[in-house]
Order: structure tokens, then sequence, then C-alpha cells
């Protein structure tokens, strides 16, 4: 079996890259004749600028912060036989937001993967949460510690539990002789309590440093080691200023005699000497939630009798007498329980003696069995076969429920509030046209597929707001402020399109004839704008918008030859910049792209145009190919956008440009019935739920929000109108795909009360 191990690695001084090097080891220890069972190769992750020189297995490293580095070892784990991936996952450890950067990684390994999760957190921020939750339904197994992190997964991650196993923290196969120890390191006459690891405020070493003058008073032969150095990130951060605070604790508690601050990182070696000459091992973290605990556990595995404060590892691994537990932060507790102890060499020696027992289990050639053992099942297990169904990928049973919560948290008399500070309104910046006609088009989606009471209360709140931004020539203003005063006299030509496309939806499908009535006054008021608009969007949008218009009044002449005049514009800028390597408008992939072929699509249906329809598809398919290489949709990033013949700009995606990709599939089934484009829309849809680069979800499970786009960094969790209802029209949109393709087959609906209602 060959093996491959990401995670921290030595001679980085990281407690995770000791446990990945010894777990490394033992899993691929040589057999009696000299020959390997297994073979190992280890991904080592960098922090920040720093690079180290590692041993020969290390094969690759990754730079914590360079992204591009996690899919290069994806694609090195695939290429090189590796039959089983193993991580190890510690927050902090990996780049971007939360450590997301590890997802795509994950995303990309096509081999099976065993994660082993060193923290859980009880209250994890929305970002832990989901990267947790999306690492755990990409692995096959996840090693837990403690059966806690089981209870923690469970109930606050939602993974099954049979998906789960729970393997003990490894320590060291090596041992001391006590005697010789305390000799060696001239502690004979001593009574040793220990503390060690990486250093910092969390780890409460000043509780045992208050204790020790009511100790001493009846054990003067007491020493107190403190064996680690300052934690890199603290160090990073505040130097050492929690050091120096022992420091001079010490000094005005007169305790130099009695306690060493080792201010370093010590191999395994010396460190289980200095373990075995100690009396009692001390772990005096400040609160209880940390649920691995791997200097406990090579406490333990030296047979130290352990006293520690009740958090969640210690409470459960010194069960059954095999340590004592004190209270947080109180010297006295402790004070008290360490002076039983030394009082009483009997009740301390059968402490030691249930420890080393316990510490027998727990050696690393046993842990690495037990992970060949999870290794091998997994590998024997058949694989998961996907069902190739006839038809469509489309399910609408996986989609969240539909829920108008926050577009009407960010909604007012006035109208839709642009922005938002997470998933609350940020009053601040107002309203603007562009949001209030997405959410005039949401609403009336909404009304139509699902009677809701609530979007048609919204709805003539968006409609007033667009009378109201309408100038007297037609065109609009665009950006309100929160207490009602015009911030631009013109806005663009985007917006206005945009508008005529919410107008033209309206006009087919009002809900009565004072809705009818009012869109119509205001599209016809801009119609003398339609011959002026310059921008291929701004002409996009007003071609679907007309489109829609024309369904419903199919005899307007004037309009279809205004319709044929700015498709005439679109298909001129495509013989301008198209190529047989690059069929597009334009010498670069910008932002809103779909909407190109989207409106040519939506002209060809109404046209009947054989020729406008031939470019919608070309431009179509192209743009498939730029946003669809691995299979899941990878929006062109609006940071540097994709210009002809340069790199194309991962980041920041929007959700507006997963919408259009949405609705252009839609469009693209039914102008040709061909279902493979109901696939791409439902894998574009999917972009909201995780199917991304990052791996992450948008969709906001608590808010009922969508945040704005994904970023180099992770998710911006800011969640807009815009963002907001990208997601929800997608989400109508897609419900309205599944309508159409049963009626097309005469056969009834999976969720028939979710599924009624008029084409978008």
């Amino acid at each position: 079996m060959k093996i491959a191990f990401i995670g921290t690695y030595p001679p980085r001084e990281c407690g995770i890259g000791t446990f990945t090097q010894n777990l490394a080891l033992a899993m691929t220890l040589k057999e009696h004749h000299g020959e390997k069972n297994h073979k190992r190769l280890v991904i080592a992750i960098n922090d920040y600028d720093e690079t180290h020189v590692y041993p020969p297995e290390v094969k690759l490293t990754i730079g914590q912060e360079q992204q591009t580095d996690y899919l290069k070892a994806a694609n090195f784990i695939n290429s090189n036989g590796v039959d089983v991936c193993i991580l190890e996952h510690e927050f902090g450890i990996f780049g971007g937001n939360g450590g997301v950067y590890i997802l795509p990684l994950l995303h990309h390994v096509k081999i099976p993967i065993i994660v082993t999760l060193h923290t859980i957190l009880e209250v994890p921020s929305y970002t832990e949460k989901a990267i947790l939750k999306e690492i755990c339904k990409m692995a096959d197994k996840v090693v837990v510690m403690s059966q806690m992190a089981i209870s923690f997964l469970t109930s606050i991650y939602d993974v099954p539990k049979d998906k789960i196993a729970f393997i003990e923290h490894g320590v060291p196969n090596i041992e001391f002789d006590k005697k010789q120890s305390k000799k060696e390191l001239k502690l004979k006459k001593k009574k040793v309590l220990m503390t060690f690891g990486f250093i910092g405020r969390n780890k409460g070493i000043e509780t045992v440093i208050k204790a020790l003058p009511q100790i001493i008073k009846s054990h003067p032969e007491v020493l107190y080691m403190v064996l680690g150095k300052t934690h890199p990130n603290v160090l990073r951060n505040s130097g050492e200023e929690y050091r120096n605070y022992l420091q001079l604790l010490i000094k005005n508690l007169k305790l130099q005699d009695h306690i060493i601050l080792l201010n370093e990182f010590i191999d395994e070696t010396e460190l289980f000497r200095y373990l075995s000459a100690c009396d009692i091992y001390i772990t005096p973290y400040l609160n209880e939630a940390q649920i691995t605990s791997g200097t406990l556990s090579y406490a333990m595995g030296s047979g130290c009798a352990v006293v520690s404060t009740p958090y969640w590892h210690a409470a459960e691994l010194l069960q059954d007498g095999k340590g004592c537990l004190f209270n947080f932060n109180d010297p006295d507790d402790l004070a008290s329980t360490l002076n039983t102890l030394l009082d009483k060499p009997e009740k301390l020696h059968a402490i030691q003696e249930k420890a080393y027992r316990y510490g027998k289990e727990i050696k690393w050639p046993k842990i690495g069995e037990k992970y060949l053992h999870l290794a091998t099942t997994i590998l024997k297990s058949p694989k998961k076969e996907i069902s190739k169904k006839e038809g469509t990928i489309i399910d609408p049973l996986i989609l969240p429920p539909f829920s108008l919560a926050h577009i009407k948290r960010l909604t007012d008399d006035t109208g839709i509030i642009q922005h938002a500070k997470f998933g609350i309104p940020n009053l601040k910046e107002g309203y603007c046209l562009d949001d209030n006609a997405r959410a005039l088009l949401m609403s009336l989606m909404t009304f139509n597929q699902k009677k809701n009471p609530l979007a048609l209360r919204l709805m003539p709140i968006y409609l007033s707001y667009i009378h109201y931004m309408q100038n007297e020539d037609g065109s609009f203003r665009n950006f309100l402020s929160f207490n009602r005063n015009f911030l631009d006299k013109m806005g663009s030509e985007d917006s206005f399109g945009r508008t005529i496309w919410a107008l033209g939806y309206l006009m087919g499908n009002a809900p009565n004839d004072a809705y009818y009535q009012n869109g119509k006054l205001v599209f016809f008021n801009a119609v003398p704008i339609f011959d002026k608009l310059k921008s291929i969007r701004s002409i996009a949008n007003t071609i679907i918008g007309i489109c829609y218009y024309l369904k419903s009044n199919p005899s307007d002449e004037d309009m279809i030859i205004r319709l044929k005049g700015l498709c005439s514009k679109l298909i001129l800028q495509f013989e301008k910049n198209s190529s047989k390597e690059w069929p597009w408008f334009e010498n670069l992939l910008a932002y809103d792209n779909a909407i190109l072929p989207l409106s040519l699509l939506h002209a060809a249906q109404v046209l009947n145009d054989d020729a406008i329809q031939s470019v919608g598809i070309k431009t179509m398919n192209f743009l498939t190919q730029q946003t669809f290489k691995n299979g899941y949709l990878s929006i062109i990033g609006n940071k540097n956008w994709y210009v002809k013949g340069k790199e194309r700009s991962l980041f920041a995606q929007q959700p507006v440009d997963a919408l259009a990709m949405v609705l252009l599939y839609y469009q693209g089934y039914l102008v040709t019935k061909d279902k493979e484009f109901l696939n791409k829309l439902f894998l574009s849809f999917m972009w909201f739920l995780g199917e991304n680069d990052l791996r992450m979800s948008l969709y906001d499970f608590d808010t009922k929000g969508c945040c704005d786009g994904l970023e180099n960094y992770g998710v911006n969790r800011n969640q807009g109108a815009e963002s907001s209802l990208a997601y929800l029209i997608s989400h109508l949109t897609v419900l309205q795909a599944y309508q159409e393709l049963y009626q097309s087959k005469e056969s009834k609906p999976t969720q028939d009360s979710d599924l009624k209602g008029n084409k978008p």
C-alpha cells in the first residue's frame, strides 16, 4: 500500500508535524526481514514564508497561503500511484479563511481519504463549521481521539456515526528507567512536577506557579519544570509577553529555586527522558474546550501521574483512577490535590501504574496498526457506483427550503437595501435600481410559482422604487441614499437594461391589471433610450426584457423591429471580435458573461431566427468550455477577468454570474430540448451550495441569504441583495426547469407544490 500523508512535518516545530511523522513511520514499519510492508510519501505544509530542509519522505511542500500549491499537491497524489491519503487537520495550518484552501485539494484527490481531526469546536464560526462539514463529506473515514469528539461531529456537524473511527492519540515507543533518568538529569533529590508543549496564555501555567508556595511549605524538594517554546503564532503576534509575565510572577513569589522555564522545542527522545524523571505531570489549561491533547497522551504513555483541569480530553482520559482533576484557574484546589498525592506515595504510585498500563496500549506501533486496518477496510470495500440515470440530474429534493426571510430583512418601505454586513442590512449604503429590478423579477417569479403572499406584499415596493427613479426622458437614476436623496442623475446602462428585463417580465406575469399598467407605463417611457444603448450587456438585458414583452404582445411590430436592431448590434460585436479559437463578443470574458448568449437565445425563440440562434449556441458552448473544465462551474473572476491570450482570474467569483449561467442553460434547453443543458443548469446552481473552486456553500442556511462571492481568502460573508436575489432566482429557475422536464414527460414531479408556475 502506498500512503500519502498531508500535514505539517519536522523539522518544522509543530505538534501536528510530530504526529504526522510518527503516524507515517508507524504505518510503514519494516518487517523482520527488513522489507517495508507499505510505502509513504509526505506532503508538508510550510508556515507562511518559511522553508525547511525536510527528510527524503517529504516529496512535495505546500506554501500555507499559496492556493495553487494545494491543487498541485492533488495532481501529484493522483499521478503517483497512491492508494490512500491521510490528512491531519488542524485549524490554522492551512491557508485561506478558516483553512478553506484544503477543500479544493480534497475535492480533486481521486483516491480514498482518511482525515484525522485534531480540533473540533463546540461553538464554531460559520466558516469553521462549513469547512469542517465539507471536509467530513469528502472523507471516507474521519478519525477522532475522544468519545466527546464523536458526539460533537454527529450533533453539531451532521457527520454520520458510521463514518467516524475512534483511534487514540499515539505515543512513542520510548522508555527510560525512572531512577536513571533522575540521576542523569540531576533531579535525584527532587519531586518533579512538569508541563510541556508550546506556551501561550491558554495553557494556564500561572495557576501552577501560584499554587507552588502552598506546596513547597510541606514539600520543599518540589521542582516545577516547564518545557517548551512560545507558540509561533503567539510569538508572531505578542512576542514573549506571556513568558515575561511568568518570569515576573516567579520572581515576585520568590520561586526561582523551584521553577525551570526551558525555552526549547525538545526532541521526543529527550522529552521522554524528562517525562520518565517526572513524578506528576500537570495540564492546567484555562478552559474546557480542548477535544484532544497530545501532551496529555504523551504523559500517560510515559506512565506519569497526571493532574489536570477538567478540559474535555482530560475529563475523559483520566477516568477510572488514571489521574486527578482540579478546578479551572484554582491554585488552592491544585495545591491541595498535589499535596495529597505527595503525602501519599502509595496513591501516587497506583495512579502511575494505571497510566503506564494505559500507555502500553497507545504506543505508535499499535496505533499504526489501527490506521492500517482502517485503510485496508476502505480499500477492500466496494466502490460506490454512480448510477447513470436517464434524462437529467436535476433533483429538487437537494434544494434548501425556499425562503424570503433575508429578502424581507433587507426590504423596507422604500425598496431593498443593496448591501449587508454579514446577514444584517447595511443602511449606510442605501438602495440601487439594479437590485430593486432584480427584486421585482424575483417576487414575480415567486408569486407565480408559489402564490407566496409575502412576495405579493413586497412586489409594489420594488415597482414603486423603479417608478420613482425614472427621469422625464425615460432613463433612470440608480442610487438612492437611506434618507431618500438621489445620489446620481443618470444610472448605468447596465442598471437600465436590468430594469427593462424586469418590466418586460412583469407585463407577461403581472398578478393584476394595476401592476401591468404601471409596468407598461414605465417600460414605454423608457423605449426612446433603447436605440441609444452602447453597452453590450445593457443591450442584452434590454433584449431579454423586450422578448418577455413580446411573448404576451406578439403583434407589436414596432417592438419587433427594435428587437432585431438590438440583436444586430450584438451580432456585429460578435463578428468583429470572434475567431475560431475565441468565438466571443469581446476580446475578454468579463462579468455577467452568460447574459450575452442568453439574450440571443431569447431573441431566437421570439423571432424564430436560426442565424441568431446559431451565434447564441456557439457562444454558449464557448463559455461552457471556459467555465466547466473540471466538471463544475468555475466562474470567471471579477478581479482581473480573462483577457484573451492571458491568464484568467479565479477570484472574485460573484453569484450574479452563476445566476446568468443557470438562466442561460434553461433557455438553451427551451430552444433546443437538449437535456444536457438541464444538467449544466443544475451544476451551475450547485455552485451556490458548494460545487465550486473552494468547495464552500455560499447559501447561508441560518440567515437564508447568499454570501457575496468567492474571494482568494474564502467566502465573502456579506449577504447583500444582489447575491441573495441571484440565489433565489436561480432556485426558482431550477424548480421551473424541473417542471418543464416533467411536463414534457407527462409525469408527476417529486414536489408538485414546489413546482407550479409560469416560465421565468
